[in-house]
Protein backbone atom coordinates (compact mmCIF):
# COMPACT_ATOMS: atom_id res chain seq x y z
CA UNK A 1 0.00 0.00 0.00
CA UNK A 2 2.87 2.58 0.59
CA UNK A 3 3.69 2.49 -2.84
CA UNK A 4 0.22 3.34 -3.94
CA UNK A 5 0.14 5.90 -1.72
CA UNK A 6 3.37 7.63 -2.85
CA UNK A 7 2.38 7.24 -6.00
CA UNK A 8 -0.87 9.02 -5.16
CA UNK A 9 0.63 11.97 -3.66
CA UNK A 10 3.53 11.90 -6.52
CA UNK A 11 0.38 12.74 -9.06
CA UNK A 12 -1.05 15.21 -6.95
CA UNK A 13 1.72 16.98 -6.49
CA UNK A 14 2.82 17.17 -10.09
CA UNK A 15 -0.86 17.94 -10.72
CA UNK A 16 -0.61 20.96 -8.50
CA UNK A 17 2.78 22.06 -10.68
CA UNK A 18 4.70 21.51 -7.55
CA UNK A 19 8.15 20.33 -6.92
CA UNK A 20 9.46 17.84 -4.55
CA UNK A 21 11.40 21.08 -2.91
CA UNK A 22 8.39 23.25 -3.29
CA UNK A 23 5.69 20.83 -1.38
CA UNK A 24 8.51 20.10 1.16
CA UNK A 25 8.59 23.83 1.65
CA UNK A 26 5.02 24.42 1.83
CA UNK A 27 4.44 21.09 4.48
CA UNK A 28 7.20 22.12 7.03
CA UNK A 29 8.94 19.05 5.40
CA UNK A 30 12.69 17.95 4.17
CA UNK A 31 12.39 17.01 0.72
CA UNK A 32 14.50 13.64 0.86
CA UNK A 33 11.41 12.82 3.30
CA UNK A 34 9.03 13.59 0.48
CA UNK A 35 10.89 11.66 -2.39
CA UNK A 36 11.26 8.82 0.13
CA UNK A 37 7.53 8.77 1.13
CA UNK A 38 6.46 9.08 -2.60
CA UNK A 39 8.71 5.83 -3.45
CA UNK A 40 7.00 3.82 -0.82
CA UNK A 41 10.23 3.71 1.42
CA UNK A 42 8.65 5.92 4.32
CA UNK A 43 5.21 6.01 5.58
CA UNK A 44 4.79 10.30 6.87
CA UNK A 45 3.37 10.55 10.08
CA UNK A 46 -0.30 12.05 11.37
CA UNK A 47 1.31 15.30 11.87
CA UNK A 48 2.95 14.59 8.25
CA UNK A 49 -0.07 13.51 6.34
CA UNK A 50 -2.21 16.60 7.65
CA UNK A 51 0.37 19.23 6.48
CA UNK A 52 0.55 17.17 3.04
CA UNK A 53 -3.22 17.36 2.41
CA UNK A 54 -3.25 21.35 3.65
CA UNK A 55 -0.57 22.05 1.50
CA UNK A 56 -1.85 20.07 -1.75
CA UNK A 57 -5.60 20.94 -0.19
CA UNK A 58 -6.49 17.69 -0.76
CA UNK A 59 -9.65 17.49 1.40
CA UNK A 60 -7.81 15.12 4.09
CA UNK A 61 -7.54 12.10 2.07
CA UNK A 62 -3.87 11.77 2.66
CA UNK A 63 -4.50 11.25 6.10
CA UNK A 64 -7.56 9.24 6.01
CA UNK A 65 -5.65 6.76 3.88
CA UNK A 66 -2.31 6.73 5.42
CA UNK A 67 -0.86 3.53 5.16
CA UNK A 68 -1.00 1.88 8.96
CA UNK A 69 -4.44 3.34 9.57
CA UNK A 70 -6.58 0.10 8.92
CA UNK A 71 -3.65 -1.72 10.74
CA UNK A 72 -3.64 -2.54 14.63
CA UNK A 73 -2.61 0.66 16.41
CA UNK A 74 0.94 0.78 18.18
CA UNK A 75 0.74 0.97 21.84
CA UNK A 76 -0.49 4.54 22.21
CA UNK A 77 3.48 5.87 23.97
CA UNK A 78 4.77 4.57 20.86
CA UNK A 79 3.14 6.70 18.35
CA UNK A 80 5.24 9.49 18.93
CA UNK A 81 8.27 6.92 18.81
CA UNK A 82 7.22 5.61 15.16
CA UNK A 83 6.41 8.85 13.65
CA UNK A 84 9.74 10.17 14.52
CA UNK A 85 11.37 6.43 13.17
CA UNK A 86 9.75 6.99 9.85
CA UNK A 87 11.29 10.09 9.71
CA UNK A 88 15.11 9.57 11.27
CA UNK A 89 18.19 9.67 8.96
CA UNK A 90 20.17 8.08 11.68
CA UNK A 91 19.21 5.23 14.19
CA UNK A 92 20.76 3.96 16.90
CA UNK A 93 19.15 1.39 18.90
CA UNK A 94 20.44 -0.20 22.34
CA UNK A 95 18.40 -3.88 23.12
CA UNK A 96 18.12 -5.38 26.38
CA UNK A 97 15.41 -8.08 25.99
CA UNK A 98 14.42 -8.25 22.45
CA UNK A 99 15.80 -7.88 18.93
CA UNK A 100 14.77 -3.96 18.11
CA UNK A 101 11.56 -4.01 16.20
CA UNK A 102 12.73 -2.60 13.01
CA UNK A 103 15.13 -6.06 12.83
CA UNK A 104 12.20 -8.39 13.49
CA UNK A 105 11.68 -11.41 11.04
CA UNK A 106 8.25 -12.46 11.06
CA UNK A 107 8.78 -15.52 13.11
CA UNK A 108 10.16 -14.00 15.96
CA UNK A 109 8.09 -10.46 15.93
CA UNK A 110 4.93 -13.27 16.33
CA UNK A 111 7.01 -14.93 19.28
CA UNK A 112 6.98 -11.54 20.80
CA UNK A 113 3.41 -10.78 20.32
CA UNK A 114 2.30 -13.91 21.34
CA UNK A 115 4.12 -14.75 24.28
CA UNK A 116 5.09 -11.11 25.57
CA UNK A 117 1.88 -9.46 25.48
CA UNK A 118 -0.69 -8.94 28.36
CA UNK A 119 -3.41 -8.72 28.06
CA UNK A 120 -2.63 -11.62 25.35
CA UNK A 121 -3.74 -11.10 21.86
CA UNK A 122 -6.14 -13.19 19.49
CA UNK A 123 -4.27 -14.96 16.16
CA UNK A 124 -5.81 -11.93 13.86
CA UNK A 125 -5.59 -9.01 16.12
CA UNK A 126 -1.77 -10.49 16.10
CA UNK A 127 -1.32 -11.30 12.83
CA UNK A 128 -2.20 -7.45 12.03
CA UNK A 129 0.33 -6.27 14.79
CA UNK A 130 3.21 -8.64 13.16
CA UNK A 131 2.33 -6.57 9.89
CA UNK A 132 2.54 -3.56 11.56
CA UNK A 133 5.69 -3.83 13.04
CA UNK A 134 7.19 -5.67 9.95
CA UNK A 135 6.04 -2.32 7.51
CA UNK A 136 8.27 -0.11 10.25
CA UNK A 137 10.92 -2.48 8.23
CA UNK A 138 10.19 -0.96 5.13
CA UNK A 139 13.08 1.92 6.03
CA UNK A 140 15.40 -0.60 5.61
CA UNK A 141 14.65 -1.12 1.95
CA UNK A 142 16.69 2.23 1.05
CA UNK A 143 20.23 1.35 0.76
CA UNK A 144 21.89 4.09 3.03
CA UNK A 145 19.46 6.08 5.07
CA UNK A 146 18.45 5.42 7.63
CA UNK A 147 21.85 4.47 8.92
CA UNK A 148 21.35 1.94 11.45
CA UNK A 149 23.62 0.68 14.42
CA UNK A 150 21.99 -2.16 17.15
CA UNK A 151 23.88 -2.23 20.24
CA UNK A 152 22.56 -5.55 21.34
CA UNK A 153 23.26 -6.93 25.23
CA UNK A 154 24.15 -10.90 24.66
CA UNK A 155 21.37 -12.00 26.55
CA UNK A 156 19.19 -10.71 23.74
CA UNK A 157 20.58 -13.31 21.14
CA UNK A 158 21.05 -16.09 24.20
CA UNK A 159 16.97 -15.80 25.12
CA UNK A 160 15.79 -18.68 23.01
CA UNK A 161 12.33 -15.96 21.73
CA UNK A 162 10.22 -18.47 19.98
CA UNK A 163 12.46 -21.45 19.69
CA UNK A 164 15.71 -22.43 18.45
CA UNK A 165 14.44 -22.14 14.54
CA UNK A 166 13.19 -18.29 15.10
CA UNK A 167 16.21 -17.81 16.70
CA UNK A 168 18.73 -19.41 13.78
CA UNK A 169 16.22 -17.18 11.42
CA UNK A 170 16.91 -13.96 13.43
CA UNK A 171 20.51 -13.70 14.17
CA UNK A 172 21.39 -15.07 10.10
CA UNK A 173 19.18 -12.25 9.54
CA UNK A 174 21.01 -9.46 11.26
CA UNK A 175 24.16 -11.45 10.03
CA UNK A 176 23.15 -10.68 6.66
CA UNK A 177 22.02 -7.33 6.86
CA UNK A 178 25.60 -6.37 8.51
CA UNK A 179 27.26 -8.72 5.59
CA UNK A 180 25.39 -6.55 3.26
CA UNK A 181 26.64 -2.96 5.36
CA UNK A 182 23.03 -1.83 5.84
CA UNK A 183 23.53 -2.24 9.65
CA UNK A 184 26.58 -2.39 12.07
CA UNK A 185 25.68 -4.55 15.61
CA UNK A 186 27.40 -4.45 18.30
CA UNK A 187 27.23 -7.05 20.99
CA UNK A 188 27.73 -6.24 24.17
CA UNK A 189 29.12 -9.25 26.04
CA UNK A 190 27.46 -10.75 29.18
CA UNK A 191 30.98 -11.05 30.82
CA UNK A 192 31.23 -7.47 30.77
CA UNK A 193 28.69 -7.28 33.71
CA UNK A 194 27.03 -4.54 34.41
CA UNK A 195 26.78 -1.36 32.32
CA UNK A 196 25.08 1.89 32.06
CA UNK A 197 22.33 0.87 29.72
CA UNK A 198 21.33 -2.14 32.03
CA UNK A 199 18.26 -0.33 32.41
CA UNK A 200 15.88 -0.34 29.56
CA UNK A 201 16.35 -0.15 26.33
CA UNK A 202 16.95 3.10 24.17
CA UNK A 203 16.79 4.66 20.60
CA UNK A 204 18.20 7.59 19.83
CA UNK A 205 17.42 9.45 16.39
CA UNK A 206 18.50 12.26 14.34
CA UNK A 207 17.17 13.83 11.61
CA UNK A 208 18.10 15.89 8.33
CA UNK A 209 15.84 19.17 9.95
CA UNK A 210 15.48 19.26 13.35
CA UNK A 211 17.00 18.20 16.72
CA UNK A 212 18.40 14.63 17.67
CA UNK A 213 15.26 12.45 20.44
CA UNK A 214 15.54 9.63 22.79
CA UNK A 215 12.89 7.17 22.94
CA UNK A 216 12.95 4.89 26.00
CA UNK A 217 10.83 2.15 27.33
CA UNK A 218 9.64 0.37 30.58
CA UNK A 219 6.33 -1.91 30.72
CA UNK A 220 3.59 -0.12 29.62
CA UNK A 221 4.91 3.05 29.20
CA UNK A 222 7.43 5.03 26.73
CA UNK A 223 8.70 8.41 26.19
CA UNK A 224 10.44 10.17 23.60
CA UNK A 225 12.75 13.00 25.26
CA UNK A 226 13.91 16.17 22.83
CA UNK A 227 15.08 18.59 25.73
CA UNK A 228 18.95 18.96 24.39
CA UNK A 229 20.96 18.27 27.79
CA UNK A 230 19.08 15.09 28.51
CA UNK A 231 19.59 13.85 24.88
CA UNK A 232 23.09 14.64 25.07
CA UNK A 233 23.21 12.55 28.18
CA UNK A 234 21.75 9.68 26.50
CA UNK A 235 23.98 9.75 23.92
CA UNK A 236 27.22 9.70 25.92
CA UNK A 237 25.84 6.99 27.93
CA UNK A 238 25.49 5.00 24.17
CA UNK A 239 28.62 5.73 23.24
CA UNK A 240 29.92 4.75 26.67
CA UNK A 241 28.27 1.16 25.94
CA UNK A 242 29.68 0.71 22.57
CA UNK A 243 33.11 1.55 23.81
CA UNK A 244 32.83 -1.80 25.73
CA UNK A 245 30.83 -3.61 22.91
CA UNK A 246 32.52 -5.73 21.09
CA UNK A 247 33.84 -5.06 17.74
CA UNK A 248 32.25 -5.60 14.65
CA UNK A 249 33.90 -8.38 13.34
CA UNK A 250 33.65 -10.32 16.82
CA UNK A 251 30.55 -9.33 17.10
CA UNK A 252 29.61 -11.22 13.70
CA UNK A 253 31.84 -14.48 14.70
CA UNK A 254 29.35 -14.39 18.16
CA UNK A 255 26.42 -14.10 16.57
CA UNK A 256 27.32 -17.08 13.71
CA UNK A 257 28.04 -19.46 16.70
CA UNK A 258 25.35 -18.42 18.29
CA UNK A 259 23.30 -19.39 15.43
CA UNK A 260 24.80 -22.75 14.76
CA UNK A 261 24.27 -23.71 18.50
CA UNK A 262 20.56 -23.13 17.92
CA UNK A 263 20.62 -25.51 15.00
CA UNK A 264 21.79 -22.98 11.65
CA UNK A 265 24.00 -24.54 9.54
CA UNK A 266 26.09 -22.33 6.27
Amino acid sequence: MGTAYGDWLRQQREAAGMTQQELADEAIMTRSHIAHIEAGRRIPSREDARRLDQALNTGGVLSNFRPGNDRRPVAAHFEAALAFEQQASMIREFALSFVPGILQTEGYADAVLRDAAFPPLGKEERAKAVATRLDRARILTDPVSPVVWALLDEAVLRRPVGGPEVMSKQIMYLVRLMEDERIRVHVVPLGLGCHPLLVSMVSLMWFEDQPPVVYVEALHTGTVHDEPALVQRFQATYDLVLGDALPRKESLALMRSIAKEYGHHD
